[in-house]
């Protein structure tokens, strides 16, 4: 499918040829500028910014090799495809060692395989220009959070109300569902966090994050994976929001970038997208512990899954779980510093109590705060987070 609008340069000293493939990317839908040679195209150039040239590389007073040199001195970026006879191979592999994009090899005889080139080498180039925005807005807001971090441990206070604004204002009921939290930080600065928000008309996404350690490091860390999230979501918006989300994929973006900043801290997480359309939950461990609790048809029992944390190791790997959620269930979700409040002993004991609570009917926040004994909770030994999903 073309990329209708995108400005094309196309260079050529065979006047037939080159209004013959003006004429066929004109109906395409591509905004064609042209030129009979090498000098005039890098004119054109200069003064039109196209999005992409596509360039012959035999041409009097300035082949395509020269036309290339000088375009990549101007715009490392832009992508050049050029055009050769079959007998310049070696002109080719110098062209590609100079940057070019791609190759054709004349006489075109089908110019859909010209115009899949180019749409190839357009989307390559978006690619890396919203790949390169992104690392350098990921750069920036890890330097204004590093920033801020003084600031987070000189004034608590004022600490405390950003992490609060980047929690959910209100419980999101969508379609049906219903997703609701509650936190309870150990200091006055939490580790644990959690997000979520509509894709589209039909699908919306939760996670529960619990960072290591506790405090204003762990916290800055919150607002790192709150900025995170929101690019992602920004980015699957900007292309029409129809794509399938996959927590696995997510999981994996946050791990390289998290690696990336060297901050030094890893974090748990359970992450899912609920499609309200096929009523299905696709999930992802990322060293998330205790295990989520699902309710349903008077049966509760623990989610199992595997997964590395993240932003502890380059190599580590995460898997999507589909599973189909009937009319009525409730899913918990709660960070591992409940384990530091209930009194049993061994971490069995905890999570047979934990069920124990959910199958007597604490199936909202509110009674799972209560029951749990967190609305008295002044301070806790760890952060102590919890999310509920629930349907009907």
């Amino acid at each position: 499918m073309s990329r209708v609008g995108n400005t094309i340069l196309v260079i050529d000293d065979d006047t037939i040829v080159r209004e013959s493939i003006v004429a066929y990317l004109e109906d395409s839908g591509f905004n064609i500028l042209q030129a009979e040679n090498g000098e005039l195209g890098l004119t054109v150039f200069k003064d039109s910014h196209p999005d992409l040239i596509l360039c012959d590389l035999r041409m009097p007073r300035m082949d395509g090799l020269g036309v290339l040199r000088n375009v990549r001195e101007i715009s490392p970026e832009i992508p050049f495809i050029v055009v050769s006879g079959a007998g310049v191979m070696a002109d080719v592999v110098e062209a590609l060692r100079l940057g070019a994009s791609d190759y054709i090899i004349k006489p075109i005889v089908d110019l859909e395989v010209l115009e899949y080139a180019i749409n190839r080498a357009l989307e390559t180039a978006q690619l890396a220009v919203e790949n390169r925005r992104y690392r350098e807005s990921l750069e920036e807001a890890i330097k204004t959070l590093e920033g801020n971090l003084q600031l987070l441990k000189e004034d608590q206070k004022a600490g405390r109300e950003v992490q609060m604004r980047m929690l959910p204002r209100k419980p999101l009921e969508f379609e049906g569902y219903k997703v609701d939290h509650h936190i309870i930080p150990s200091l006055y600065l939490s580790g644990d966090f959690v997000d979520y928000f509509a894709l589209n008309d039909h699908c919306f996404a939760f996670y529960l994050a619990d960072v290591s350690g506790h405090g204003a490091s762990s916290a800055f860390v919150t607002v790192l994976l709150k900025h995170m999230s929101i690019n992602l979501l920004q980015e699957y918006q900007a292309h029409g929001g129809k794509a399938r989300v996959k927590p696995s994929h997510v999981l994996s973006f946050i791990n390289r970038n998290l690696l990336k900043s060297a901050l030094g801290k890893h974090v748990a997480v359970f992450g899912g997208v609920v499609d309200t359309r096929n009523h299905t939950l696709t999930y992802a461990f990322g060293g998330h512990y205790p295990l989520p609790i699902l309710q349903k048809s008077g049966e509760t029992s623990l989610i199992e899954g595997r997964g590395l944390p993240v932003g502890l190791f380059e190599d580590a790997r995460f898997e999507d779980v589909t599973i189909d959620l009937p009319e009525q269930f409730t899913l918990t979700i709660l960070s591992d510093g409940i384990l530091e409040v209930l009194p049993q002993s061994s971490h069995e004991e905890k999570e047979q109590y934990m069920l124990s609570v959910i199958r007597d009917g604490a199936h909202t926040v509110p009674a799972l705060t209560k029951k749990l004994g967190l609305d008295a909770m002044r301070e806790a030994p760890d952060d102590v987070a919890l999310l509920v999903l629930a349907r009907n």
